[in-house]
């Protein structure tokens, strides 16, 4: 990093940490349980502990040999992330999918165990309490934790903080240096050090002097040493003073925008935010922001987005809330988020792009946009999406927590829902999904929306139940049956019925699985839902089978296969009587089960639907070996065997068979 200079000392102390014998702080005794060793560096912010961590880690990292991971635990905003988001994006980072609504204390044995027999640094930014850090902690000694944060941590056994001040004169005097050559102080070194020793040493008061001096390129170093000495006291410290003077020396334009910069979501910010913020074009917005980053107001990161320095925020939170009036705000954020809400839209479009009747619709989508609001193509929407998912979860999640601004928050939520779903698929959006639905659920109860209600609680329920947590799942089914019922939705309070008898069904309690798909079945007679009666039927049928209730199983698959005649739908009658098939064999009727499995093999050759073909050429040779005939069982396996040819799922079918 081109602007650490110093901190030999403390990069020597932190050090020597790492080999220093383990103590228990709170018993002085030897740590029982094996861990990572943790070392904290510790200072307010502005006092370059980011800075110091980074570097330090660089100079270990090859001790190290299977990486760094990094994580934030207080946004640049200020607000603090949530245990769990920090832990997931850990795992993801290490290549391990997240089960979506699992709790801290699955996430982090899951991280534990991702690590285990790993030496990798984990490099935890601006923590704001142990617990957060403990839950992050690996159980093997091998692994190092590297920790910044405003205190000490106490409750972390074992943790000496490297503490930090200013930096000495000399060190500052070449931070200085790098930030506008070394022409200025060559010229007057006293009047560097005057600076260095106004600016208290500290890294972030230091930027930004140095990059209003660079701005300035006539300004002599002993003028801005002499304009920080004269400040009042009233200003603050060296940081607050520094702040100041960058500050009051913008056009009126610019300071307004930032002023507003606090309302980006996570402190992240890019051209389109800050142009939406304002009210200005985006390309003013860019020239702005660059020239804040030049400045040192705010830090490039990553493809084209801004981060604003942490310890920045409550000196421009103090200018928002003193400068701009409370309806001028709102107005702000409500741009910022259609801004957010159509960019999705366009995101989503191009998802979407390609031949056919759907690219005419993306066509007509864009063409309604402003070119600003565009994407080249597929792959930097995707990428957008990618890099602006922090910033975009946190301004769903502003929005709903505002209160005042739900229609823009349903819209937006509903927007990232469809834009993730579309860009990533369900199961690979499924973790960031679930908060997203929790979201919707919160605006849905406090604006007594229930028909949004049972959406999310059947959304949230699903992720519930293909996560295993099928008790959970259950709750959430019948308050969204409670939720159909109240918006007089029969939609909902049908997939809540059958959804209900699913859960059962997977707890195995059939008694209770067969009475709710029964209630879900009579609702779709008397609506007469010809598909929902057929799929319904078949659910009756493998609960009955599963419980052995055979004639009930039979009489509700025979219901089913005619259902799916009446519905024209091949496949769907061939299933049906493959699994009356099944259950006769199981009743211990193979003569009809032959017959009905024939009739289903035909079915499904004119489905042309070959593994169902394959499975159904199987179980007649399982049946054919039962009543003695295995010359024709064999005729059946080779069938089967031509059908799947090199299948690598022909195991599967046979074993979905017997």
């Amino acid at each position: 990093m081109a602007d650490f200079v110093g901190r030999r000392r403390e990069l020597k102390e932190l050090r020597e940490d790492i080999a220093r014998t383990g103590l228990d702080t709170l018993s002085g005794r030897k740590a029982k349980a094996p861990r990572a060793r943790v070392l904290l560096v510790a200072g307010r912010p502005g006092s370059g502990r980011t800075a110091l961590a980074e570097a330090f880690v660089r100079e270990v990292a090859e001790e190290y040999p299977d990486g760094v991971l990094r994580t934030r635990l207080t946004s640049p905003g200020g607000e603090t992330v949530a245990t769990e988001r920090a832990v997931r994006g850990l795992l993801e980072a290490l290549g391990r999918r997240t089960p979506p609504g699992a709790g801290e204390d699955e996430l982090s044995s899951a991280l534990r165990t991702a690590l285990d027999g790993r030496r990798v640094i984990i490099l935890v930014d601006d923590a704001a309490d142990p617990h957060q850090v403990d839950a992050l902690l690996p159980d093997t000694p091998e692994c190092l934790v590297v920790v910044t944060a405003e205190g000490p941590l106490t409750g972390i056994p074992d943790v000496r903080p490297c503490t930090l001040g200013g930096l000495d004169t000399p060190s500052a005097v070449r931070m200085l240096v790098h930030r506008i050559g070394d022409t200025r102080v060559t010229a007057d070194p006293r009047a560097a050090e005057a600076l260095a020793e106004e600016c208290g040493g500290q890294p972030a008061a230091l930027v930004l002097v140095g990059g209003w001096l660079a701005a300035h390129p006539k300004a002599s170093v002993a003028d801005v040493a002499k304009q920080l000495h004269d400040m009042p006291a009233a200003t603050g410290g060296p940081l607050a003073r520094c702040f100041r003077l960058v500050y009051e020396t913008l056009p009126q334009p610019a300071q307004r925008t930032l002023r507003l910069l606090p309302l980006a979501p996570a402190g992240i910010i890019d051209s389109h935010t800050a142009s939406a913020l304002v009210g200005c074009s985006v390309a003013a917005a860019q020239s702005t922001l660059d020239d804040f980053a030049a400045l040192g107001l705010v830090r490039h990161a990553q493809d084209g987005l801004f981060l604003l320095p942490g310890c920045l925020a409550p000196l421009l939170q103090a200018l928002l809330e003193a400068k701009e009036r409370p309806a001028e705000v709102q107005l702000a954020r409500a741009r910022m988020l259609e801004r957010t809400v159509r960019l999705l839209h366009s995101c989503r479009a191009m998802a979407g792009a390609g031949d056919g009747e759907d690219a005419d619709a993306v066509r007509e989508l864009l063409d309604g946009l402003p070119r600003t609001l565009r994407f080249p193509d597929r792959r930097a929407a995707a990428k957008w999406l990618d890099t602006r998912l922090p910033a975009l979860g946190a301004a769903a999640s502003l929005a709903v927590a505002d209160g005042e601004l739900d229609t823009l928050a349903r819209r937006l939520v509903a927007g990232l829902v469809r834009a993730l779903v579309d860009h990533r698929g369900t199961a690979e959006a499924a973790p960031e999904l679930y908060g997203l639905h929790r979201l919707v659920l919160d605006v849905a109860e406090r604006r007594n929306l229930y028909r949004e209600q049972a959406a999310a609680l059947l959304n949230l329920a699903d992720l519930d139940a293909e996560t295993g947590r099928t008790q959970e799942a259950l709750e959430r089914y019948r308050a969204a049956l409670d939720a159909g019922r109240a918006a007089n939705d029969p939609y909902a309070s049908g997939r809540a019925m059958e959804s209900v008898g699913g859960a059962y069904q997977e707890l195995e309690d059939w008694h209770r699985a067969s009475d709710w798909f029964g209630r879900a079945l009579s609702q779709a007679l008397a609506r007469g839902e010809r598909a929902d009666e057929a799929r319904l039927y078949g659910r009756l049928g493998n609960v009955h089978t599963y419980a052995g209730r055979y004639g009930d199983a039979l009489r509700s698959w025979r219901a089913a296969a005619a259902g799916y005649r009446k519905l024209a739908d091949v496949p769907g009658q061939a299933k049906a009587l493959s699994e009356m098939a099944r259950v006769q064999e199981y009743a211990g009727r193979p003569e009809e089960s032959l017959h009905t499995c024939r009739e289903a093999v035909e079915l499904a050759r004119k489905a042309g639907d070959q593994r169902l073909q394959a499975a159904l050429q199987v179980r007649l040779a399982d049946t054919l070996d039962r009543l003695g005939d295995p010359a024709a069982a064999r005729l059946h396996r080779s069938a089967a065997d031509r059908l799947l040819g090199d299948d690598p799922a022909a195991c599967e079918i046979r074993s979905g068979s017997d």
